[in-house]
């Protein structure tokens, strides 16, 4: 055994916040317990757009419990102009302010809260109140937006217009293969277990203490102190624990706005919880049209590549996602062209749903690439293997690293696709057809500045803060893991503490970066303490170190060892006795200037996969089964294979639901979503997620972030729906482009 092996990053650490979420220690937005509180329970708006007339109140404040009924005609004073609303997303457009005027901008806007004693009566009164509207024409119709569609703004600075190489239109005129559809994904709803909520603690002297489900404590902190008009100082958010988001919770959601205008005017401590009914009144994945012209040679090189998409977004702000640039990254085609446009339509802002623009574009791509591989009588993943590009083909870069190679002949190994027989409908068992259909999956590296601080007490222990987040993901364990690995103390001896605006600063948790950046930030804060208490170390009797230098030490097991000599070392809390310290407290910012990182080459980052699935259909039902997928990814370092595969294990799940469950439905004529809860709004239930195999591609990265690391928490999902709806294509030989593929669309 290796003298000084410890735990820490690459060890496969169980959570160690999972005893808390499990016990029900941990709490969440709508469980922290407060004195004097208040329920509120939003009154929805009836109508898509207009504008309200009239609000009668007067039978809800009959109502035993009830305090107030707020409005936009009684509630408090609050920002004027849009640029005080801007959150961390800072989306072009203006943004929605709740209870701010009589405007209606969509179904299920909050008109008018309901603050009562107890939550049964703020919810029956929400029931009195009438509002009278003066109705205007309204369009929830995707395909009726189009009419109306434009290109978009290239203000939003983490949009990338797609840039075009060469001529693809007269390449995919001469082309001898060719292929040339309409794609089509629907609207998706979040849908995370936690529902939106916040509790609002009053303090008095306009101090507050804000429990909110959100992805940014400190976005949120920033929101509410500019939007209504606190010091910043005296706003104090907490998000500690988050139960899903899947980007939900980038921005501050509406309840957020209600709670805290409602705690401002009642002076009170406030509760909202939005009911899983109005979960469907704010984010979803916009819904997409793609059309995709592949061109090709005989052997299947591709020579033309021309994709236009078009996505929706509300008609108050212009939500953009990359949709259009993967496959002109991913492919090496001498020409390629992509255009981009976003629809109004009268719903609430489209928004980013994990994996934004590439689980939409990826997906959609790979499926025409499946087409083009039966074509031109290919392997699907030959086809693949023939079009590989050793650099970014869209903009011409060299990647960090990119094992994607690796990933396919890993994948196909563990899968067995060399078994695969080639022509559809060839492979069966009693009446099910059996279906083996793969796809490729890239994503975005991406890396935040982040500040976090390392506190070593004299007994040992250490508490590593950060203001990020955890939706799930796994980031107290992160923090921990790479606590660990620098300092070699034991994981029980180590504290993990987030989700709060009072820690160090943070970016907004999402992308897949913050794993990647608070354990960059803990590591340096780590290392800053370890400079420290190696120099502690030396006012030990006898120096047994010898005044030795950070590189000529191992930390491990809670000592501090000689590299050239194991039985020399010293006891941390041996160190810190002798120098009499009685705490060690550094703190740390890592950005993407700091040794290691890729600062001044240009290099494209991002994250690679491999999908292999199976799947059995049901010849007379039309029934679906996902019966197998293998899913080889490429990620750079992994910290903690166990929460990392579980990461992959999430996204390969919500993949499966985009392919065969997931859809909203619009109703055209009242402007509303119409299967507005999880009884009708479809999402993989146990008996529908079979086997799922998740593989770690080596690749080593010194360039891509300061620990190697890539990020998992997206990868997982791009391309995963494809590979279902390619396996679809091989058992039943009918190609459906429009997802999700349900029975009824595949026995049409």
């Amino acid at each position: 055994m290796d003298a000084f092996a410890k735990v820490g990053i690459g060890t496969p650490l169980p959570r160690v916040d999972g005893v808390d979420k499990v016990t029900g220690r941990a709490r969440y937005a709508a469980e922290y317990a407060l004195p004097d509180l208040l329920y509120g329970v939003a009154v929805p708006s009836r109508i898509a757009k207009g504008r309200i007339t009239g609000i009668d109140d007067a039978l809800a404040r009959q109502v035993p419990g009830v305090v107030e009924v707020l409005t936009h005609e009684n509630r408090p004073s609050e920002a004027w102009f849009n640029r005080s609303w801007k959150d961390e997303l800072d989306i072009p457009g203006e943004p929605f302010k709740a209870l701010h005027d009589e405007k209606i901008l969509f179904a299920g806007q909050p008109v008018a809260l309901v603050l009562a004693e107890t939550f049964e009566a703020a919810r029956y009164a929400s029931t009195l109140v009438q509002v009278s509207y003066e109705e205007e024409a309204h369009n929830v119709d995707f395909q009726a937006s189009l009419a109306e569609k434009f290109e978009p703004s290239k203000k939003r600075s983490s949009f990338q217009p797609p840039k075009n190489r060469g001529d693809a239109g007269a390449a995919f005129t001469r082309s001898e293969v060719k292929v040339d559809a309409e794609y089509h994904l629907a609207t998706e709803h979040h849908n995370p277990m936690e529902m939106h909520a916040t509790t609002v603690e009053w303090h008095g002297e306009g101090k507050i203490t804000v429990y909110d489900k959100t992805q940014g404590s400190q976005g949120v902190q920033s929101f509410l102190a500019s939007a209504f008009g606190f010091s910043k100082s005296d706003v104090r958010v907490v998000n500690a624990y988050v139960g899903g988001a899947f980007g939900s919770g980038l921005r501050p959601q509406w309840q957020v706005q209600v709670a805290t205008l409602a705690a401002k005017h009642m002076k009170r401590s406030v509760r909202v919880v939005m009911t899983r009914q109005q979960m469907f009144t704010h984010a979803h994945r916009p819904e997409c049209t793609m059309s995709i012209r592949l061109g090709a040679d005989s052997s299947g090189k591709l020579n033309a590549v021309i994709t236009d998409a078009t996505t929706s977004t509300s008609r108050f702000e212009d939500n953009m996602e990359d949709i259009v640039i993967w496959g002109m990254m991913n492919y090496a085609s001498p020409n390629a062209m992509g255009t981009y446009a976003i629809a109004p339509r009268d719903t609430y802002t489209s928004a980013d749903m994990r994996a934004p623009g590439a689980a939409t574009g990826m997906t959609l791509f790979e499926i025409a690439m499946d087409e083009l591989a039966y074509a031109a009588r290919v392997d699907p993943l030959e086809l693949r293997m023939i079009n590989y590009s050793e650099v970014d083909a869209m903009n011409g870069t060299p990647f960090t690293s990119k094992a994607l190679r690796e990933a396919y002949r890993e994948g196909a190994a563990r899968f067995g696709w060399e078994r695969r027989s080639p022509e559809p409908r060839s492979m069966k068992e009693g009446r099910e057809l059996i279906g083996w259909g793969m796809a490729t999956g890239m994503w975005d590296a991406m890396f935040s500045k982040t500040s976090a601080s390392a506190k070593l007490s004299a007994n040992g222990h250490l508490e590593v803060a950060c203001a990020t987040s955890d939706i799930g993901t796994g980031t107290y364990t992160v923090m921990a893991l790479v606590a660990a690995d620098t300092l070699g103390l034991p994981p029980e001896q180590i504290t993990a503490r987030l989700g709060d605006s009072s820690l160090p600063t943070s970016p907004v948790e999402g992308g897949s970066w913050a794993a990647a950046s608070s354990g960059a930030a803990v590591q340096l804060a780590c290392q800053s303490v370890a400079k420290k208490l190696l120099k502690a170390a030396d006012k030990v009797e006898g120096r047994p170190l010898g005044g030795a230098s950070l590189d000529e030490v191992v930390f491990a097991d809670g000592r501090i060892t000689l590299k050239s000599d194991a039985g020399k070392s010293v006891g941390v809390i041996e160190a810190m006795r002798a120098a009499e310290l009685a705490v060690i407290e550094e703190e740390e910012t890592a950005s993407s200037g700091i040794s290691g990182l890729v600062s001044m080459a240009r290099k494209s980052r991002n994250t690679h996969s491999a999908i292999f699935c199976e799947v059995r259909v049901d010849e007379e039902l039309g029934q679906v089964r996902v019966t197998r997928i293998v899913n080889a990814v490429a990620a750079g370092r992994i910290i903690n294979p166990k929460t990392a595969r579980s990461q992959i294990l999430g996204g390969v799940v919500m993949g499966i639901g985009m392919a065969l469950h997931e859809e909203t439905f619009a109703d055209k004529k009242l402007g509303r979503w119409m299967n507005h809860n999880l009884a009708e709004y479809h999402v993989p239930a146990h008996a529908d997620v079979e086997a799922i195999d998740v593989i770690f591609v080596d690749e080593h990265d010194p360039e891509v972030t300061p620990l190697g690391v890539k990020g998992v928490g997206e990868i997982g999902i791009v391309g995963t729906a494809a590979a279902v709806a390619n396996a679809i294509y091989h058992a039943t030989g009918k190609r459906i482009r429009s997802l999700p593929i349900t029975i009824d669309r595949l026995m049409e």
